[in-house]
């Protein structure tokens, strides 16, 4: 899957995505101690401070992983080896 979502990122925006492994993504977390081994990758819009009263979304950046998600849903391999 990641393979997937980064040639359609660069392919979609004209540039590599950013990977990098972050202590977030709360959901990969729960769904991965269930399903183990399960291919999962978190994204999504640009917030800063996070889970404050000051907490902002970049809306923007809603917008764009709109549409890359779109796109990844409609590119997603059938045959997923598993």
């Amino acid at each position: 899957m990641l393979k997937t979502m980064q040639a359609l990122y660069t392919k979609q925006f004209g540039n590599a995505p950013q990977i990098t492994a972050i202590h977030a993504g709360l959901e990969c977390g729960i769904l991965g101690g269930t399903y183990p081994g399960l291919d999962m990758i978190s994204f999504g819009p640009t917030i800063r401070y996070p889970h404050s009263p000051d907490e902002k979304v970049n809306i923007p950046s809603v917008q764009k992983f709109w549409e890359f998600l779109v796109e990844t849903l409609q590119n997603i391999p059938l045959d997923i080896p598993g």
